[in-house]
C-alpha cells in the first residue's frame, strides 16, 4: 500500500484543503450522485463497490451488462454507484474517478475495473492510476491535486462509514434493492428476482 495514501487517510478528518484545483471537479460536483438509468425509474439499485475488488470487477464485466439491457435501458430500474473503497489504491482510484468530469465517470470506473490487476498490484499504484486517469481527461497535475483534496477524501470516507453503520454494508460488492440486500457478485438471476419482486411491490 502506498505510504502517501495512508497519510491521506489519516489526515482526512484533521485537515481542510482549499477549493479544488481548476482542472478537477468541485467538491459538490465530485460528491454528486453517479447513476445509470432514468431518474424516475420505479426501482433503485445502490451498488456499494470498491474499484480494487475482484468480485466487483466481475459484476461489471459479467452481470451489469444484462441488468443494463433488461432494466436500466428500459426504464424499470436505475443504478446508483456508491464508493466503498477497500485499501489505499482503491481509495485513490475512487477519488480520481470523482474528480474527472461527471460524464466520464462510468467509462473511467469501467477502465479501472478492466485494468484492476495491473494498477491495484503495482508497486507504484499512483503512477498507474495517473495513466488511466488520462482517459478521463485528467493530467498528472490534476491527479495529484485530486489526491490532495482532503474534503473529497473525508466525504468518501464518511459515506462508506454511513453505509456500514446504517445499511450493514461490510463487504463488496453489496447491493441495496428497495430495502433488500444482494451480497456479492451473484449471478444475473439473483438480481432479476430481487428487481422483479421490487417492481411487483411498487405496482401494488
Amino acid at each position: 500500500m502506498s505510504q502517501k495514501i495512508v497519510v491521506y487517510a489519516i489526515l482526512a478528518f484533521l485537515a481542510w484543503a482549499g477549493p479544488a484545483a481548476a482542472g478537477i471537479a468541485s467538491l459538490q460536483d465530485a460528491l454528486a450522485e453517479r447513476a445509470m438509468g432514468r431518474q424516475d425509474a420505479p426501482v433503485t439499485i445502490v451498488e456499494h463497490s470498491s474499484l480494487g475488488c475482484p468480485h466487483c470487477a466481475s459484476f461489471h464485466a459479467d452481470t451489469l451488462p444484462r441488468i443494463k439491457a433488461e432494466y436500466l435501458d428500459t426504464g424499470k430500474a436505475r443504478l446508483v454507484f456508491s464508493d466503498f473503497p477497500l485499501g489505499g489504491p482503491a481509495l485513490a482510484a475512487a477519488m480520481v474517478a470523482r474528480c474527472a468530469p461527471k460524464e466520464s465517470f462510468f467509462g473511467l470506473i469501467e477502465l479501472f475495473f478492466r485494468e484492476q490487476e495491473r494498477w491495484s498490484r503495482s508497486r507504484e499504484p499512483i503512477k498507474e492510476i495517473e495513466r488511466i486517469a488520462r482517459f478521463g481527461g485528467l493530467s498528472e497535475k490534476d491527479v495529484q491535486a485530486c489526491l490532495d483534496f482532503q474534503p473529497l477524501l473525508a466525504g468518501l470516507r464518511e459515506r462508506a462509514e454511513n453505509a456500514s453503520r446504517l445499511h450493514g454494508v461490510n463487504s463488496t460488492p453489496t447491493f441495496q434493492i428497495e430495502g433488500g440486500l444482494v451480497i456479492g457478485a451473484q449471478p444475473f438471476e439473483a438480481f432479476r428476482d430481487a428487481i422483479e419482486a421490487a417492481l411487483r411491490k411498487k405496482a401494488k
